[in-house]
Parts: C-alpha cells; sequence; structure tokens
C-alpha cells in the first residue's frame, strides 16, 4: 500500500473512531441531558402525543387525556377546570404545574413503578400508556369549598384547605380565583401563549395556588399556637386557668399609640381572666402577655413543632414556608402572640395546627395523592407518616375545650353545626392603614371525634365587612358537613 492511500485509510478510521465515540457520548453520556432540553422538538412531541394517565378524585377524573384527530393524538382535557385547577395544574407542550408536574413520571409512564405495564406495551406492540394518580380530596368537600369562596363577593381572593387529622389527607384544597387549564392545554399554541401571558399579567393572580404558595398574617388564629406555648410551659393548666386580662396593655419599651394593644371593645377583664375567656373573646392583650411570658425561643419552638419554618407538603410543587420571627424584641414578640409583626402562614399551615390538635397533640405530614395506579389499575398506596409531636395529649385536651367553648359562646359561632360539637377560632389580621385586613376561620369536627380540620383565608372580599367569623365560620362550616354527611 502507498503512502498517500495509507495516509486516507488512517485519516478515515480515525473519522470512523471520532464518529463512534460521538454516537456513544450523545446515546449514553448526554442522552438525559438532551432529552430533558425543552428545545427538543422531538421528544416534546413524543409526550405530547401519549396517552398521558388520569388525575382521579375518588373514581371520577378531573384531568384525562382524550383521543384526538390531529398530528398530536391526544388533547389534555380538565372536566371540572375551575374548582381543581390550582390542585391539578396544566399540561402543556413543554410546560407542566401543579399535580401535572409533581407527578409527570406517574402521568407519562416514565416512572420505574410502571416498568413491567412498560415492558408489556413495548412487546405488545402498544404505545406507552400513562399511570393514574388519585388524590385524596373529598369531592364534596372540595366543590363546598369553592361555592362558598366564589359567593362571596365578585373578585374574591382565598383559599380553603381541609385535612383528615389522623392521617393527613388534603379533603380539600381551593384557590381563587382560579383558571382554566383547558386554554392552555390546547392544540393552539399561539391562543395558549396568549391565555398564559394574559393569567400572568392579571394582578389578582389566578394561577398562584394560595392554599400553599401565599404566606398572610395569620390574625387571631395564632392565638392557638401561643395558648398552645402557654400550657406546654407548665405555667398555666387546664381551659380555667388564669391568664393576663385587661382592656389594654403597652408593649414593652413602647410609648403611645403605637405601642398599645386593645381588644376593640371585647370583654377581657380588668385583670386576670380565665384561658376560656381569653380565646372565647379573642383578647389581644391576654396574648401579647402570654408571649412575652413564654419568650421568644419557647414560642419560636412551638411554632416549629406545628409546621413553622419548614415545608411539609411533598407531592405538590411550589410550598411556601410559614414563618415565624427567630429573634423578636419584646414589643415584636408581643405582637407576635396575636399573629402580627412578621408572623405569616399559609392555609395549609393553620389547617394542620387545629389538625394536630385535633390529633391529640400529634401532626401528620398532609399529601394529596392518596394513590398511584397502573393502567390496570395495580395500586400503590400513600402510608400516612407522623411529622412531629406539637403538643402533649393533655395539652391538646385543653384547647379542644376551649376552642368548643369559643363555638358555642364565644367570636366562632357562625361555624356551630347543631348536634355536633365543632371546635374553632377566628382571626382579623390587620394591615397596612387603608388597606382592608385578612380574614382567617379555623376549626374542627367532630370536637370529641375530628374527622375534619379546616382553614379558610379571605384575603379580599369587595364590598363586605372583612371579619373571620362573619365571611370564614360559615364555609368552614360547610366544608365539615360536606365530610360529615
Amino acid at each position: 500500500m502507498n503512502k498517500p492511500i495509507r495516509t486516507v485509510a488512517v485519516f478515515s478510521l480515525f473519522l470512523f473512531l471520532a464518529l463512534m465515540l460521538n454516537a456513544t457520548y450523545l446515546q449514553f453520556v448526554k442522552s438525559g441531558s438532551l432529552n430533558d432540553d425543552p428545545r427538543n422538538g422531538r421528544v416534546l412531541n413524543a409526550a405530547y402525543s401519549s396517552e398521558r394517565g388520569a388525575i382521579l378524585v375518588g373514581r371520577t377524573p378531573v384531568a384525562r387525556s382524550v383521543k384526538v384527530d390531529d398530528e398530536f393524538q391526544y388533547l389534555r382535557t380538565y372536566p371540572t377546570p375551575f374548582v381543581y385547577a390550582p390542585l391539578t395544574g396544566y399540561f402543556t407542550r413543554g410546560s407542566a404545574t401543579g399535580i401535572e408536574l409533581s407527578q409527570n413520571s406517574v402521568l407519562s409512564g416514565d416512572d420505574e413503578r410502571l416498568f413491567l405495564p412498560r415492558l408489556v406495551d413495548l412487546f405488545s406492540n402498544q404505545a406507552q400508556r400513562g399511570g393514574n394518580v388519585q388524590l385524596t380530596i373529598d369531592p364534596d368537600a372540595q366543590q363546598a369549598a369553592y361555592d362558598g369562596l366564589a359567593a362571596l363577593a365578585d373578585g374574591v381572593r382565598g383559599s380553603v384547605v381541609a385535612i383528615e387529622p389522623d392521617t393527613g389527607k388534603v379533603l380539600a384544597m381551593v384557590s381563587i380565583p382560579s383558571f382554566n387549564p383547558n386554554k392552555l392545554a390546547t392544540h393552539d399554541f399561539t391562543a395558549s401563549a396568549e391565555d398564559y401571558e394574559r393569567l400572568d399579567a392579571d394582578d389578582s393572580q389566578p394561577l398562584l395556588n394560595r392554599a400553599i404558595q401565599q404566606r398572610l398574617f395569620p390574625g387571631s388564629t395564632f392565638k392557638i399556637v401561643t395558648a398552645a406555648a402557654a400550657l406546654e410551659s407548665g405555667r398555666y393548666r387546664g381551659p380555667d386557668a388564669l391568664v393576663p386580662g385587661g382592656a389594654t396593655f403597652q408593649l414593652p419599651q413602647t410609648r403611645g399609640e403605637s405601642g398599645l394593644v386593645d381588644n376593640e371593645g371585647r370583654d377581657c377583664g380588668s385583670g386576670e381572666i380565665t384561658l376560656r375567656q381569653a380565646m372565647e373573646q379573642s383578647c389581644n392583650t391576654t396574648f401579647a402577655q402570654l408571649a412575652i411570658d413564654v419568650g421568644a425561643e419557647d414560642l419560636l419552638r412551638q411554632a416549629e413543632k406545628f409546621g413553622f419554618n419548614s415545608t411539609a407538603l411533598e407531592d405538590l410543587p411550589g410550598q411556601a414556608e410559614s414563618v415565624f420571627p427567630e429573634k423578636p424584641n419584646p414589643p415584636q414578640l408581643g405582637q407576635s402572640g396575636f399573629g402580627q409583626f412578621e408572623v405569616q402562614a399559609t392555609p395549609l399551615q393553620m389547617a394542620m395546627v387545629v389538625a394536630g390538635i385535633a390529633n391529640d397533640g400529634v401532626v401528620m405530614r398532609p399529601y394529596v395523592v392518596n394513590q398511584i395506579q397502573s393502567p390496570e389499575y395495580d395500586a400503590e398506596v400513600t402510608d400516612p407518616e407522623e411529622l412531629s409531636e406539637a403538643i402533649s395529649p393533655e395539652t391538646a385536651e385543653t384547647l379542644t375545650e376551649v376552642l368548643v367553648s369559643t363555638v358555642d359562646n364565644g367570636t366562632a359561632l357562625p361555624a356551630a353545626i347543631p348536634g355536633v360539637p365543632v371546635a374553632g377560632k377566628t382571626g382579623t389580621a390587620q394591615r397596612a392603614e387603608g388597606l382592608a385586613p385578612y380574614a382567617w376561620f379555623v376549626s374542627f369536627a367532630p370536637a370529641d371525634n375530628p374527622q375534619v380540620a379546616v382553614a379558610v383565608m379571605i384575603e379580599q372580599a369587595p364590598g363586605r365587612e372583612i371579619a373571620g367569623g362573619q365571611l370564614g365560620g360559615p364555609i368552614a362550616k360547610a366544608v365539615m358537613e360536606a365530610v360529615l354527611q
């Protein structure tokens, strides 16, 4: 072989080796990142054209793929869009939110738990099918929560969360304003992009799941946490323990109106009163003084046992941490005792607080995915998980008794259910001057055998007087009745 031919042969061999190395690199080393690259239209089209699994409430789909006559073969549809959209999220070409995002591997069929069904589909020459995701939601409770919020006023903004206390199952999760995911899932990509831009620019934030992604001052509902810390300290015992009362209280290190706490005319005595009366009348002066008495470190510890400063929900993306400040000074600590200063909570967090009390002091990890189902409906069921022992059973019993009194004789009366003992607490959190307050309501029932714990948050209700009991109480009542029926 002469030199020129030998040179060409060596060069060709080098090119062949380089080609093989590049192919190996792309198929084995880079395959994952290339597959996940949002610019990979082939992968996007393949995922968008597959039969995606359903999202179920009971046996009813709230998200499903239907066969259509176009290049993508299947269209994602949402039969009850506004009621479930903050939970299901949406699935479009290259974008997903909510359950559609967190459970994407199951719904697409790529999850390792679906390996056998995927293998069967491969050998039978069938297209890959996704698995189903069944939610923990009670459809009657979900509808009652949505209808209750929507009926308050045009332009209402708020959220409702209901939890089964002894398991952590989320029985209802509603956020208003909501949106129509069908318009985002359409195969008309221009229309889908325009609708997303409209929703994203909307000041009312319809794409926000307020139940887990919005933190607001919890106001007087946080007094439950302050009372728990005081009882756990051992310095106060029982529902009729004597606690500081009074019409007003001057916060430490302050002077004048800016540091003066009052009770807005409620009956909080002139000296010591019982814990029962303090909760029934929602006495700011009492809980400011209890917070200072307990101390910043112990109140922080108590809040964190209930879930503050952390996240607990693992099967929905985007949960915001509820916040209790780490080192408030004495006046700030007093304000924190009744849910002001820098205390902020999501509706899910406040539902966890009352669910923990209802469950003898044990807070369960909240979850929304009840089952993962293969295309043949073989099911893997989620096991409940204990998150923390927030308070002792004795403290939980005391708090239950005073919260039942608050419904029977105090500010939480609108949540009363005839023949059923209900525990509840109102909250009205003040904002900057000139802005309407936030309204809260938390409750659980039956108080002697709890099956449901509820948190209602109303951020805005145009044309309505904002008060936790008047606005939130009837909604909480409707949700509890829906579960108990």
